[in-house]
C-alpha cells in the first residue's frame, strides 16, 4: 500500500508504458471540467440577465400606472374647465339637445338627393 501511494504521488503512472490511455483520459477529464465551467458562467449570466429585466418591467410598470393615474386627472371634467377657464373659454350654460333622425326620413332624404 504504501508504494501505491508513493507512485501516486510521484505521478509514475503518467510515465510508464500505458501513459498514454492515462493521458488521454486527464485531458478528456480537463476537458470536461471546462465545459462545465463554461456552462456555469453561462447560466449566471443569464440569472443576471433575467434579474435585470424582471426589474426593469417593475420599473416600466409602476411608470405606466403613474401615468395611468395622471391620464384620469388630467381627463376629468373640474380639471378641463379648469385649463378652459385660463383661456377665457367657460362652459355652456346651454344644456346640449340630442338630435334623433328617424330611418324613414332618412330613406326619403337619401331617395330626394338620388332623384
Amino acid at each position: 500500500m504504501k508504494g501505491g501511494v508513493f507512485s501516486i504521488l510521484k505521478a509514475r503512472f503518467l510515465l510508464n508504458d500505458d501513459a498514454v490511455k492515462n493521458w488521454r483520459f486527464i485531458v478528456f477529464l480537463i476537458l470536461l471540467a471546462i465545459i462545465m465551467i463554461a456552462n456555469t458562467q453561462r447560466y449566471e449570466q443569464k440569472v443576471f440577465e433575467i434579474a435585470k429585466l424582471n426589474n426593469e418591467v417593475k420599473e416600466l410598470r409602476s411608470e405606466f400606472v403613474d401615468r395611468r393615474s395622471e391620464l384620469m386627472k388630467l381627463k376629468m371634467e373640474s380639471t378641463i374647465s379648469d385649463k378652459m377657464q385660463e383661456k377665457q373659454i367657460f362652459p355652456s350654460t346651454v344644456p346640449p339637445v340630442k338630435i334623433e333622425v328617424k330611418k324613414e326620413e332618412e330613406k326619403n332624404f337619401f331617395k330626394r338627393i338620388w332623384q
